[in-house]
C-alpha cells in the first residue's frame, strides 16, 4: 500500500472511538437510503468505520457488507458483522455488478484517488442498483457552521463561487480534464475528523463523475441528515443547494 496521509490514524484505536461515538441520527438518512427495495438485498458500505450502518441493515434482514482501510475499525465492525473486511482503499474486493446498493458516508473527501473511488463504486453496483455518496461540501458559498478553514470567511466563499463557475464551464467545454480539487490535510493533535480531508468534495463534481460513469443522477441535496420535511424541501428546492452545507448525491446504474 502506498504511503497515505491517513497513516497517522489508520492504526489509531482512538479514531475508532470517535466513530463509535457517532449519534445514530448522524447516519439515519444514509442508512435508510441504503435499503434495497426487496428484502435480502445485498448492500456495501465503503468506509464502514466500526460498522454501525452495517449492523442496522443486517438487523433488518439485508445482506450488508462493509470495507474499511483501518484495522481497529474493522476489528470492531466484525463484531457487528463478519461481512466487514479490511481493504487497500483502491480496488474493492468484490466482483462487478454485485450489490443492490453501494454507499460511502463522509469517505470520499479522504481518499487518494476520488475519481477511481467512484469508478469502483459504480463497478460493483448491480445494474438497476443505486449509489449513495455523501461528503462535506467544501465549495459551500451559503450557510453557516463552517467547521473547515476552506469554508470560512468571505474570501473563501468568493473563491468557492468562482471554483463552481469554473467547474461548470470546464464540464461543458473540456470534460476530460475535470478532476476533484486536492487540498493539503490539516494534521493536529488531538485528531479532529474532516480537518485531514484531502479532496474538496462538492455536489457538482460528485454528480459529474457518477454521470461520466454511466449513471443517472436521481437526487442532489445539501442535507445529509434527517431534517423536518418542510425545511428539507425548501433547502433543496432550487439549484442553490449546490452552494450550501453538504454534498448528497444518489444515482442509479442503468440496467443492461
Amino acid at each position: 500500500m502506498q504511503p497515505s496521509h491517513l497513516d497517522h490514524v489508520r492504526n489509531d484505536a482512538a479514531y475508532a472511538d470517535i466513530l463509535a461515538g457517532w449519534d445514530a441520527g448522524f447516519y439515519s438518512k444514509y442508512t435508510r437510503s441504503m435499503k434495497p427495495s426487496t428484502m435480502g438485498g445485498r448492500v456495501l458500505d465503503i468506509g464502514c468505520g466500526v460498522g454501525q450502518v452495517v449492523a442496522c441493515l443486517s438487523a433488518e434482514g439485508f445482506e450488508a457488507h462493509g470495507v474499511d482501510v483501518a484495522p481497529p475499525n474493522i476489528e470492531r465492525a466484525q463484531k457487528a458483522s463478519p461481512l466487514c473486511l479490511l481493504y487497500d482503499g483502491k480496488r474493492l474486493p468484490y466482483p462487478s455488478d454485485h450489490f443492490n446498493r453501494v454507499g460511502a458516508l463522509n469517505v470520499l473527501e479522504h481518499v487518494q484517488d476520488p475519481e477511481g473511488f467512484i469508478r469502483e463504486a459504480i463497478r460493483v453496483c448491480a445494474p438497476g442498483g443505486r449509489i449513495i455518496l455523501s461528503s462535506p461540501n467544501f465549495y459551500r458559498v451559503l450557510g453557516f457552521r463552517d467547521y473547515h478553514p476552506r469554508m470560512r470567511g468571505v474570501a473563501n466563499k468568493l473563491r468557492n463561487a468562482k471554483s463552481l463557475f469554473h467547474k461548470w464551464r470546464q464540464m461543458r467545454a473540456d470534460p476530460s480534464t475535470v478532476r476533484f480539487e486536492r487540498m493539503t490535510p490539516i494534521i493536529k493533535s488531538p485528531f479532529t475528523p474532516d480537518d485531514d480531508a484531502i479532496v474538496a468534495t462538492n455536489t457538482v463534481d460528485m454528480a459529474f463523475f457518477l454521470q461520466i460513469g454511466g449513471c443517472r443522477v436521481l437526487e442532489l441535496a445539501c442535507t445529509d441528515r434527517d431534517v423536518p420535511w418542510v425545511v428539507d424541501k425548501i433547502l433543496n428546492l432550487t439549484p442553490l443547494n449546490r452552494w450550501m452545507f453538504n454534498a448528497w448525491v444518489v444515482a442509479e446504474k442503468p440496467a443492461h
